[in-house]
């Protein structure tokens, strides 16, 4: 039986050694889903795909947030958060492996190893987001989001150097080259499932009082989680669209090749985990709405930059929005769930499945890229940080 004193926030001190375990798997998955962005213009040369077609492997990855979310906040609910994380663990590992036989069968194969690799990602932020969320005060709940993102983003900055492996200067007979990597990834999430399962983790709140009630009626009875979903699917779909497509731009402003232009992508990746690590600081004094609506408004002005410039200016104006993304899933999602209580699960799993943005939204401008031209083509992602700026300045006082 469940003591009423088992339902409260973790103290800061019991707290720590179970958010550092947590912390592992945002800096996984973090590397996990940057790698995508090294791969597209990989495939892109390899199998000559138009920008359209490229972008069918975020559609495939981010698309299983969609359709895996609402039933991993189901089985976080029945399983538990750890339990859960272990499961996602598990997943992703079997998605790394498709790699391996892909290599030989052509695109069709990458693309479900894609779509499978993030079903277990998928159940992973279903499990740790709320779960980092619950491990302390509510009112800090944005700087614990941000501080484990930060570890996301130094995943993210890493893959790159990575990608290197499997990213040679020439494209011909180089898909071997993406075998070795994904199988010790493989290995490494086994390892992290088998950790995982042995650490003992504070149980919350939400594992023993869960709700019945869907996900749609949490949200229709919440109004800022319902928006926070549509925030949720713009930032994703912004933050995707400039990755998939950073390198190609790269390519372009500054004359390079894809390999040459890959290790840039790190700056943008790495800007998000500077940018969290302030701010965790930044947080403890300025309300997170307004925080994230100042962030949103100079991401539009810095792509304003980009497409209106040639050359490095271009370049870096694009590198810097990097920059702007470090608190805003964090945010957004701390911003959503607050209050939600027993219901977090839901409205995890509705959050989570919003991150579908970054299915939809590149080939929206994937598409834009092959009619108007890339350069022009990032005005779609601004239009996303625009309405994410709208989100943070409805919901300033949320928090007080």
């Amino acid at each position: 039986m469940t003591t009423a004193s088992s339902a409260l926030p973790a103290p800061a001190a019991q707290s720590r050694a179970p958010l550092a375990i947590v912390t592992l798997l945002f800096f996984m998955w973090g590397l996990l889903t940057a790698l995508n962005d090294v791969l597209i213009p990989h495939l892109k040369a390899l199998y000559t795909l138009s920008y359209l077609q490229a972008m069918l492997v975020q559609f495939c990855f981010f698309g299983a947030y969609f359709l895996v979310s609402l039933p991993a906040g189901r089985l976080v609910q029945r399983l538990g958060y750890q339990r859960g994380a272990v499961a996602g663990l598990a997943v992703a590992a079997a998605g790394c492996l498709l790699f391996l036989p892909a290599v030989s069968t052509g695109y069709t194969l990458f693309l479900l190893a894609f779509f499978v690799l993030a079903a277990g990602i998928t159940v992973l932020q279903v499990a740790a987001n709320p779960y980092v969320a619950a491990l302390g005060d509510p009112r800090t709940a944005s700087s614990r989001l941000t501080l484990t993102q930060a570890f996301n983003s130094l995943g993210t900055a890493v893959a790159p150097a990575l990608g290197v492996l499997i990213l040679p200067a020439s494209f011909d007979g180089a898909t071997g080259r993406v075998q070795g990597p994904y199988l010790a990834l493989a290995a490494t999430l086994l390892v992290l499932a088998g950790l995982f399962a042995l650490a003992r983790l504070p149980r919350i709140a939400d594992d023993a009082t869960p709700t019945t009630a869907s996900a749609v009626t949490v949200a229709r009875t919440h109004p800022h989680l319902l928006w926070g979903v549509v925030a949720i699917f713009l930032y994703v779909g912004a933050e995707v669209s400039i990755g998939s497509l950073l390198i190609n731009f790269i390519q372009d402003a500054a004359s390079l090749t894809a390999a040459q232009a890959a290790p840039y992508l790190s700056l943008y990746w790495g800007g998000a985990m500077v940018g969290r690590f302030v701010g965790v600081g930044l947080m403890r004094f300025m309300a997170p709405g307004r925080l994230l609506a100042a962030h949103a408004t100079l991401a539009v002005l810095l792509i304003g930059v980009g497409v209106a410039t040639h050359g490095p200016v271009a370049m870096w104006a694009l590198l810097a929005v990097g920059l702007c993304n470090s608190i805003m899933f964090p945010t957004i999602f701390s911003m959503a769930v607050h209050g939600l209580s027993g219901q977090t699960a839901q409205g995890s799993g509705l959050l989570c499945m919003a991150i579908v943005g970054g299915a939809l939204l590149p080939l929206v401008q994937g598409h834009a890229a092959d009619v108007i031209g890339l350069q022009a083509s990032f005005g779609v992602p601004a239009l996303c940080y625009a309405g994410i700026a709208l989100y943070g300045w409805r919901h300033i006082g949320l928090f007080k």
